[in-house]
């Protein structure tokens, strides 16, 4: 059985969104970032961005630093590790279970196809 909690759900509701998936890309990619400079290079304002690496920060997957008056972003690999491992585990649960969804189509499928024997 699977375990939900809050932490995993956030998480989940944190990367479930395709801009907080591009900020943390970008982040990868460049290193620290300011708002603004990541706002520079997606489809959403730079007030928008902020509410979005604060949804990441909460699930502890991004940190901010400020210098002087800009708060520069960057991820925090050991966190994302985490995150990949939980996800991999969940994924790899739900290969299982369509598996066995698969089986049991086959297995019905098989059984109406077999001639009667009255």
């Amino acid at each position: 059985m699977i375990r939900h909690d809050d932490e995993s759900d956030e998480l989940w509701a944190a990367v479930a969104d395709p801009i907080r998936r591009r900020l943390l890309d970008l982040l990868l990619t460049d290193g620290e970032a300011t708002a603004t400079t990541l706002a520079a290079g997606l489809p959403v304002t730079r007030q928008a961005v902020a509410k979005h690496l604060a949804v990441l920060e909460r699930v502890h997957l991004v940190e901010g630093r400020r210098h002087g008056r800009e708060v520069r972003y960057g991820v925090r690999p050991e966190r994302l590790d985490a995150a990949t491992r939980s996800m991999a585990l969940v994924a790899a649960r739900w290969d299982e279970r369509l598996a066995t969804i698969k089986q049991l189509a086959e297995d019905v499928s098989g059984e109406a196809g077999e001639p009667r024997g009255d």
